[in-house]
């Protein structure tokens, strides 16, 4: 489904990342897993267009490579951003219809699809979204995003910052979001978790991909195991 090649991108002058290769099939979960600065996040907004990058992209066999971001969301792949970059002055509910803007034909059935999997958000939809909890609010830009309708979905750290509760809901959120069908490329700090429910994963340090394999394997690793799970 997605096939990156040579991918070479970074902010201006600085490289971040350097001769990325990955791939992904569809139905799977993959994580990219790496330490805060790996270029972990860099990866998703090159995959999305909001940053130039270098190398190949494809997606579904047609390049994403010189795409502009909003037509690569009309494609089907859908980035949910770091710290949630909800509209906090804009209820629940503005903010998944903003999330369904190109796919207005849609917003009936994935407005139940959301309300179904986050009933909170059903419950609190004439709610600013800046007043939510930041367990919420991931719910809320997770819900945001499957308002576009995804064939890929990027999250990028959904578990950043919240509560060993909340990070328990937004991971069986995601497992439920793979199981309707929907492909998962899941960038995480949280390397236990991310892995544990993974099909396949990369690991990725200074820019570029060192270790890859199933999430068990991974999982199994004596470098992920001393790096990244205190052991």
């Amino acid at each position: 489904m997605l096939k990156i090649e040579n991918l070479q991108a970074g902010y201006g002058e600085m490289v971040v990342l350097r001769n990325i290769n990955i791939s992904l099939s569809e139905g799977e979960i993959v994580s990219v897993v790496g330490s805060n600065g790996a270029g972990k996040s860099t990866l998703l907004k090159a995959i999305s267009g909001i940053i130039r990058s270098s190398g190949t992209i494809t997606f579904n066999h047609h390049s994403l490579t010189a795409l502009q971001a909003h037509r690569i969301v009309e494609r089907g792949v859908v980035h949910v951003p770091e710290g949630r970059k909800i509209f906090s002055e804009m209820t629940v509910f503005e903010n998944l219809m903003m999330g369904g803007f190109l796919c207005q034909k849609d917003r009936t059935e994935n407005l139940e699809r959301v309300y179904a999997l986050f009933p909170i958000l059903a419950e609190r939809r004439k709610q600013l979204g800046g007043t939510m909890s930041g367990g919420e609010q991931q719910m809320l830009a997770i819900g945001r995003g499957l308002m576009a309708s995804p064939k890929l979905f990027l999250l990028d750290e959904p578990s950043l910052g919240l509560s060993p509760l909340f990070t328990d809901v937004v991971f069986k959120a995601i497992r439920a979001i793979n199981k309707s069908g929907v492909t998962v490329l899941l960038v995480e700090q949280n390397v236990y978790q991310s892995l544990k429910i993974s099909h396949r994963g990369y690991v990725i340090e200074t820019g570029s991909i060192v270790l890859s394999g199933t999430g068990e394997e991974l999982l199994n690793n004596p470098e992920v195991k001393k790096a990244f799970l205190g052991m």
